[in-house]
């Protein structure tokens, strides 16, 4: 049987972590960090995270350039911004720059979040 596919959530709310990781856990093997910072260490030690969701929001490093920094070092994760802001600079660079594959509103509905997911894990496989 083929295991769950990993993702990565990075959020700097314990709640939103929870909230995340309950809804998406049947589906998705999820893996939290509470900060970008803590995100990146997580990536450096498991190489099987094809998907990376972050908060936009967060301090010390926001999550754009939370996600600029995995892009440098690899490409091939899969990276979207989950936000309770509408930033069009953010996503307009984001999306040029192919930094991001989506950027989410919160709050999300779990069946479009999940087929997002799930179309993200249909590009890293093709």
């Amino acid at each position: 049987m083929e295991g769950k596919r990993k993702i990565l959530y990075v959020d700097d709310e314990e709640i939103n972590i929870r909230l995340f990781d309950l809804s998406m856990r049947k589906e998705f093997d999820i893996v939290t960090a509470d900060s970008a910072k803590m995100g990146l260490k997580i990536l450096e030690k498991d190489a099987q995270i094809g998907v990376v969701i972050s908060d936009l929001k967060m301090p010390e490093m926001d999550g754009l350039e939370f996600i600029k920094q995995i892009k440098e070092s690899n490409n091939n994760i899969i990276c979207m911004l989950l936000t309770g802001y509408i930033e069009s600079d953010v996503m307009l660079e984001g999306f040029n720059k192919e930094y991001i594959f989506r950027y989410l509103v919160k709050p999300w509905n779990k069946i479009q979040l999940i087929s997002t997911i799930e179309e993200a894990l249909e590009k890293i496989s093709a």
